[in-house]
C-alpha cells in the first residue's frame, strides 16, 4: 500500500502562483511513477503532470506546459507541482496519485493509488 497526502492548496489570483506537495509513504518503491490530475465541477478528471521517481522523466498536458513544473524529492518521498501564472480555467480540485508503471503514466485508470485532494481557485 502507498499512502499519498496531498498539501498547498488554496486561493490565488489569476497570474499568481501555488506550489502542491504530495508527501508518499509506505511501499513506495512499488509505484515508480507518479502524477498530478485535477478534477472541476462538472468535469472528468484529468491529467495534469506525470514524473518517473528514478530518471525523473516527466510529462504534461499541453494546457499546463511552460507554466506547470513537477518535480520530485526523492530522500523525502515528495512531488512537487509548480504552478504558475494561474488561470481561472486552473481551478479544480488536484490530486496526487501512485502508479505501478514505470514510465511516464497520463491515464488515470492506470494509477493504482490517491490523495484525497486539494482545492486549488484561481479568481479573475
Amino acid at each position: 500500500q502507498v499512502q499519498l497526502v496531498e498539501s498547498g492548496g488554496g486561493l490565488v489570483q489569476a497570474g499568481g502562483s501555488l506550489r502542491l506537495s504530495c508527501a508518499a509513504s509506505g511501499r513506495t518503491f512499488s509505484s515508480p511513477s507518479m502524477g498530478w490530475f485535477r478534477q472541476a465541477p462538472g468535469k472528468e478528471r484529468e491529467f495534469v503532470a506525470a514524473i518517473t521517481w528514478s530518471a525523473g522523466n516527466t510529462g504534461y498536458a499541453d494546457s499546463v506546459k511552460g507554466r506547470f513544473t513537477i518535480s520530485r524529492d526523492n530522500a523525502k518521498n515528495t512531488v512537487l507541482l509548480q504552478m504558475n501564472s494561474l488561470k481561472p480555467e486552473d481551478t479544480a480540485v488536484y490530486y496526487c496519485a501512485a502508479s505501478k508503471l514505470g514510465t511516464v503514466v497520463t491515464i488515470a485508470s492506470w494509477y493504482d493509488y490517491w490523495g484525497q485532494g486539494t482545492q486549488v481557485t484561481v479568481s479573475s
